[in-house]
């Protein structure tokens, strides 16, 4: 079983890996484009962090390392980039997907991957497969730290260099608003990483 799920990482962290630089390789070719702006997309980000989190499972599956009472630092990455792809996929396909934007130089199946396959598949991950330690509740400040930062980045970029990655996040909303919209998701981002915590507790598939 142990290897099944790691080749089961290990092929949804390449697909990650080559959506993103599928995309980026159509956004060169947009004269928008930005390096800092492509990179600054949370879904970018939180592939990146969902591929790592990935990769470093297959490492410690084939070293066959498994935590078990306290969590270590992989536990924890892979409790974090389940959060934040759980994020990634529901605010886009509930606040993004039928938004009015420019897809000229957007890649519909790395599009899916990036929101609709990459994070069931790292949700599904979490809750089905037992190679993680036990997280406690004390922890879940570092899952939220990171979208913390990002948000307070993006906020000052759109008010500086007129940066805004999604539109409930562009000032001209006012401020109100986008402020409505940033309590919205940091509740969901606390409410999924206590049900990410508590899930953690669950052993359905021994690997």
């Amino acid at each position: 079983m142990r290897t099944v799920v790691n080749v089961l990482r290990l092929v949804v962290a390449i697909a990650i890996i080559i959506a993103i630089a599928a995309q980026w390789a159509r956004s060169v070719q947009s004269p928008l484009y930005n390096f800092f702006n492509f990179f600054g997309y949370f879904t970018i980000q939180s592939n990146i962090i969902a591929a790592v989190a990935l990769l470093v499972a297959v490492v410690v599956g084939i070293r066959r390392r498994q935590s078990r009472g306290s969590a270590d630092w992989t536990v924890l990455l892979r409790g974090a980039a389940t959060v934040y792809m759980g994020v990634t996929g529901v605010v886009y396909n509930t606040l993004l997907v039928g938004g009015t934007v420019d897809n000229s130089f957007n890649v519909q199946w790395s599009n899916d991957i990036l929101h609709r396959i990459g994070p069931v598949y790292l949700i599904l991950d979490w809750l089905l497969f037992s190679d993680r330690g036990r997280l406690t509740m004390s922890r879940i400040w570092i899952f939220l730290v990171y979208p913390i930062v990002w948000t307070i980045v993006i906020l000052i970029r759109g008010a500086t260099d007129g940066f805004v990655p999604y539109p409930f996040l562009d000032p001209s909303l006012g401020y109100g608003v986008v402020a409505l919209y940033c309590v919205g998701v940091a509740v969901f981002f606390a409410l999924l990483s206590i049900v990410v915590i508590w899930f953690s507790r669950l052993r359905l598939v021994k690997v």
